[in-house]
């Protein structure tokens, strides 16, 4: 089994080059970044396991990349600092790093820190086992632990915000969240400036997930109140019929696909329905 992936983010070429030698050392892959712009590319392009991130970076300061880091990951953050103060301290961690270790460090705490978050990181995966990794539904594919969206087979490239409004929704298929909880979800706080912002990412996922926004397949808005994810449950059904009816070489020109299916005999080409028949059929090509 590959030891986890770990971001270096240092710009003292010294400690980085200790960081790194370590952790070939010890057989952990690792990535490295000098400045936090491309801190940010790398965890955004490799997704690694725990990131260790010095705060004093040239072009910007390390809580900003922890923040951003958050908007779409809680992948562990150690950081790796001069900064000694309480109030640093406090700042990085309230900002969503997971540890603080402080310069001058010894290399047997380092590799220490660094079991400690893995086995946190392994208790954490073990708990989350039975939820799914992977979201369905109709043509919509959330990958939860790679971070990718696919829409029919094509991936989606969405900002940070956009991908956690889709992941909140995607966890509560059905069920109608209001502004102030998705607000609170996202952003911390309810204001009336979150509101409209909501609104404008709203708007622009909608734009790369619907193919008619006006006529929303998987966000329903409900004015004044919040939004929904809606179920796509009978695209699925079908999908999943058609290639049973194309193997089979089915004489049927049209299926109909129902309400409440008790099942599909492919050997004689009928489709058994409990309940009433919906009104959705789908022209079939003769086998």
């Amino acid at each position: 089994m590959n030891k986890p992936l770990v971001l270096v983010v240092e710009d003292d070429t010294p400690v980085r080059n200790l960081i790194t030698t370590t952790l070939k050392t010890h057989e952990y892959r690792y990535l490295s970044a000098q400045n936090g712009a491309s801190a940010v590319m790398e965890a955004l392009s490799h997704n690694p396991d725990i990131v260790l991130l010095d705060l004093g970076l040239p072009d910007m300061d390390g809580v900003e990349i922890i923040r951003k880091i958050r908007s779409w990951s809680n992948m562990p953050i150690i950081v790796i600092s001069a900064r000694s103060e309480d109030t640093d301290k406090i700042d990085a961690l309230d900002a969503g790093a997971d540890d603080y270790l402080t310069k001058p460090f010894s290399v047997e705490e380092l590799l220490a820190r660094l079991r400690v978050t893995l086995r946190r990181l392994s208790f954490m995966q073990s708990r989350s086992g039975a939820e799914p990794s992977v979201f369905l539904n109709g043509g919509l594919k959330i990958d939860y632990a790679a971070g990718c969206v696919y829409l029919e087979g094509r991936e989606l490239h969405l900002t940070p915000i956009e991908y956690k409004l889709l992941c909140l929704l995607s966890k509560n298929v059905g069920k109608v969240l209001t502004h102030t909880f998705i607000t609170k979800e996202i952003w911390g706080s309810s204001w009336d400036n979150d509101v409209a912002s909501l609104r404008v990412f709203m708007a622009t996922l909608r734009k790369k997930i619907e193919s008619d926004p006006s006529s929303p397949q998987y966000i329903q808005t409900h004015i004044g109140v919040g939004y929904r994810m809606l179920k796509a449950e009978r695209k699925q059904i079908a999908d999943s019929i058609r290639p049973l009816i194309a193997a089979r070489g089915a004489a049927a020109n049209n299926l109909v696909v129902c309400s409440s299916p008790s099942f599909y005999n492919p050997w004689s080409n009928d489709f058994y329905c409990e309940a009433r028949r919906s009104a959705i059929s789908f022209p079939l090509a003769h086998g």
